[in-house]
C-alpha cells in the first residue's frame, strides 16, 4: 500500500527529524463484495509461466497477459501498533484479519475467491511480512471461523491455502513482502525499508524460502519484492548510492538470486521509492516513485523477468505524504490536480518506462495500489480524481491492482475502500450490486478495450552498472571462474552483446537487436588484456584490446576508472564485415535517436549502430591520463 494505506493508516513517514511518529489518517475504508461475472481478460486462459515482452507481460505462449488484479490483503498484519493485538479496535479500521487474509472468518475461501472472478480479477497481490514466515502461534478460531479447516494451523500454512485456492481457480499470484513486523503499514514504524528492523541477509533468506515453496505451483508468478520502500526518521532510502539504503542494488541482488537460486520463471517487480525528505516546507521531499530507473534500471540475468510498480491515492501527492495535521504540507494531492497536470505526473513519475519503447529501462509498469474512499461524497474531489486517475489507466492499458479487495460490512460507514465486503453471516456485496458509485468506473477498468492477442518479440536493451562493484549478468559467465581478479567487472545477458559504453563512469549498454542472439552454445570466452588480435591501426597512438577474429566484446573490467580487459565471446555465425572507429573522449557519438536510452547520464558516451557490433575498445595510457574508454571499434555484423 501507499503511504498510508486506503483507509486508517498512519501518515506516511512524517518525520520532521523531531518527530518519531505520526498520527493517523481518517479512516477509510471496507467495501462492497458480490455481482455479476465481468467479461474480459479474467475470463481467459492462459499458461504459466509469465515472461514480458517489452512493455507487456506475456504467457508461455506469448499472449498478452494484463494483471487486473486485487490486493487482497491482511497476512501482512492489521494491528496498528499499540494495545492489545486480540483488540479489533487496535486495528487498521477496526478490521481485525487475525494475521491471515482478511475475511476467511466471514466466507469459506472458495467464495471469497469466486467473489474476485466475478468483479473480473484475473491476478492477486497478495501481501506477506517477514514476521509471518517465522510465527508459530496457531491462529484463533475466530479468525478463521468461516473455513474451521484451517483451525490450528500457522499463518504460513493459512497462507498456503490461500494460494492454492486462488491459483486453482485459474487467478495468477504474486507474493509481496508488504512488511518485516506483522503490523499495519506505511510509517515510521520499522517497515520503512527491507532492512530497517533486520538486516539485508534475512530479508534474502526469507524471500528464497518462500519461493521455493510455492516454486512447484506455476501459477505463483511473481515476487513483488517489497512494499514502498520509504524514509525512516533520520535516513533517506536511495537509488545507486551503494550504501546499505540502496533500493536499486538490494532489489537487483535479490532479483537475481530468486532466478538463479530458487525459480527462473518468476517475474521480478520492483516498486519505486515512494517517499525521500523532510515533510516539512522548505525542506526538500517527495516521491521519486520510477524516475529514476530512466538513468539507471535493472538488468537481471534472465531477460524479459523485470516489472516495475508504483502506487497512487487521491490523498497522497508528487510532494505529499498523505498526512493531515502534523507532518502535512502545503504541497498538492493528486486529487488537487488538473486531469493534464495529473497525466503529466503520472507520466514523468510511472508511465514513461512502459511508454517508450527500444530503452534500457523499458518493461510493463504495475500500478499495483491504488483505490478510493467508497463514501466520497456526490462532487467531491476523490470521486473526479477516482475518474481521471481511471482514464488514465484506461488510456495508458496499464496493468493495475485495486487496493483492497476485500473489507468487513459493517466498518463501511467509516471505511469505504474495499470493492468486495462480507458481513457477519458471510453475505456478499460488491460494486455491481448497487450504491456504489465505483461500479461505473470499474467496469470500463476491467472491460475496456486493451491490446489482446500475440505479442511479438522485441529486442531487448539492458544497461551495465558496475558502479560500486561487479554487475556481471551473464548466467554463463556467473558458473565460471573470476576472469579478471580484483577488477570490477561487467557482462552482459546471456544472448546480447555489448554495443555502448561510457567514456567516464564505466556504465555499457547491450543488446541483442539486429543480429538475436549471438552466442556460440558451448564456445570458451576468451579475455584480452593486451594487443595481439589487432587487426588495423584503428585508434592510432592509443591502447587497443580487441577480441579474437570471430568473436565480439560481451563485457569489461574496470580497476578504478581504467579499463582493465575485455571479455569476447565467440559467435554462431561468420563476422567479416567492414570496421569504423567511433570517438566520445570529447563528447557522445551514438546513433540519431539514441537506441537504448541514456545509460550513462553526464558522462560522453560511444554507441555502434544497431547492424555493428563492438569489437575492441580503445584508451589511452598517456602520462596522467586515466586509461577511460576512449573509442569503440565497431564492425558490421556481415
Amino acid at each position: 500500500m501507499i503511504v498510508s494505506r486506503p483507509a486508517v493508516r498512519v501518515p506516511l513517514l512524517c518525520l520532521l527529524l523531531t518527530l518519531s511518529a505520526l498520527p493517523a489518517l481518517p479512516a477509510a475504508g471496507a467495501a462492497a463484495a458480490n455481482g455479476p461475472a465481468a467479461a474480459g481478460p479474467a475470463a481467459a486462459g492462459w499458461t504459466a509461466p509469465l515472461s514480458t515482452r517489452g512493455r507487456y507481460i506475456v504467457d508461455a505462449d506469448g499472449m498478452r497477459f494484463k494483471l487486473i488484479s486485487g490486493n487482497w490483503h491482511g497476512a501482512s498484519g492489521t494491528w496498528n501498533g499499540s494495545g492489545d493485538d486480540a483488540d479489533d479496535a487496535n486495528h487498521h479500521a477496526g478490521e481485525n484479519a487475525g494475521r491471515v487474509p482478511l475475511g476467511l472468518d466471514r466466507a469459506p475461501l472458495a467464495e471469497i475467491v469466486a467473489g474476485f472472478r466475478s468483479i473480473g480479477l484475473n491476478s492477486l497481490r497478495l501481501p506477506f511480512s517477514g514476521e509471518m514466515l517465522h510465527d508459530t502461534r496457531p491462529v484463533t478460531d475466530a479468525a478463521v471461523a468461516a473455513n474451521p479447516g484451517f483451525r490450528g494451523m500457522t499463518p504460513l500454512r493459512v497462507y498456503d491455502e490461500v494460494v492454492a485456492a486462488a491459483t486453482a481457480a485459474g487467478l495468477a499470484v504474486i507474493i509481496n513482502n508488504h512488511t518485516n513486523t506483522t503490523r499495519w503499514c506505511c510509517g515510521v514504524d520499522g517497515n520503512e525499508r527491507w532492512n530497517a528492523s533486520q538486516s539485508t541477509a534475512h530479508w534474502e533468506d526469507d524471500w528464497l524460502f518462500m519461493v521455493r515453496r510455492y516454486r512447484d505451483n506455476p501459477r505463483v508468478v511473481g515476487a513483488d519484492l517489497y512494499n514502498e520502500v520509504r524514509r525512516s526518521v533520520w535516513d533517506d532510502p536511495n537509488w545507486g548510492g551503494g550504501d546499505d539504503h540502496d533500493w536499486f542494488a538490494a532489489s537487483q541482488r535479490l532479483g537475481d538470486r530468486i532466478l538463479r537460486e530458487a525459480n527462473p520463471n518468476l517475474l521480478i517487480i520492483v516498486e519505486g521509492i515512494n517517499w525521500t525528505g523532510i515533510p516539512v516546507d522548505g525542506f526538500a521531499h517527495g516521491r521519486p516513485t520510477l524516475r529514476p530507473a530512466a538513468t539507471l534500471s535493472h538488468t537481471l540475468v534472465r531477460s524479459g523477468k523485470l516489472v516495475y510498480a508504483a502506487h497512487f491515492y487521491d490523498y497522497t501527492g508528487p510532494n505529499h505524504t498523505g498526512a493531515t495535521g502534523v507532518g502535512e504540507t502545503s504541497d498538492p494531492r493528486y486529487r488537487d490536480l488538473s486531469r493534464a497536470d495529473l497525466a503529466a505526473v503520472l507520466y514523468r513519475d510511472a508511465f514513461y518506462v512502459g511508454a517508450e519503447p527500444g530503452r534500457h529501462f523499458t518493461a510493463p509498469v504495475w500500478i499495483s495500489e491504488f483505490g478510493v474512499d467508497g463514501n466520497a461524497a456526490p462532487g467531491s474531489k476523490q470521486r473526479d480524481w477516482f475518474a481521471a486517475f481511471t482514464d488514465q489507466l484506461v488510456q495508458a492499458d496499464a496493468d493495475f491492482a485495486y487496493w483492497p479487495a476485500v473489507g468487513w460490512a459493517e466498518k463501511r460507514a467509516t471505511n469505504g475502500w474495499a470493492l468486495l465486503h462480507w458481513d457477519r453471516d458471510g453475505r456478499r456485496t460488491g460494486p455491481y450490486d448497487g450504491g456504489d458509485w465505483r461500479a461505473g468506473d470499474w467496469s470500463r477498468l476491467v472491460t475496456s478495450a486493451a491490446r489482446t492477442g500475440y505479442i511479438d518479440p522485441v529486442p531487448h536493451w539492458s544497461m551495465l552498472s558496475p558502479d560500486h562493484g561487479d554487475f556481471v549478468q551473464s548466467l554463463r559467465m556467473r558458473d565460471r571462474p573470476d576472469w579478471d581478479s580484483g577488477a570490477r567487472k561487467a557482462v552482459c545477458p546471456d544472448g546480447q552483446r555489448l554495443l555502448g559504453l561510457a567514456h567516464t563512469g564505466n556504465r555499457g549498454l547491450c543488446t541483442d537487436t539486429t543480429a538475436g542472439d549471438l552466442w556460440a552454445p558451448s564456445a570458451a570466452h576468451q579475455v584480452v588484456t593486451d594487443e595481439r588480435h589487432v587487426t588495423g591501426d584503428w585508434a592510432g597512438g592509443y591502447t587497443k584490446l580487441q577480441c579474437p577474429s570471430g568473436s565480439f566484446v560481451i563485457g569489461y573490467a574496470v580497476r578504478g576508472a581504467a579499463v582493465s580487459s575485455v571479455l569476447c565471446a565467440t559467435a554462431t555465425t561468420a563476422l567479416s564485415g567492414s570496421g569504423r572507429t567511433v570517438w566520445f573522449d570529447r563528447g557522445d557519438n551514438r546513433p540519431a535517436g539514441n537506441p537504448g536510452g541514456d545509460f550513462a547520464t553526464g558522462n560522453y558516451k560511444g554507441q555502434c549502430g544497431a547492424d555493428e557490433y563492438v569489437a575492441g575498445i580503445a584508451y589511452t595510457a598517456r602520462l596522467f591520463s586515466s586509461r577511460t574508454p576512449d573509442a569503440l571499434y565497431c564492425r558490421r555484423l556481415t
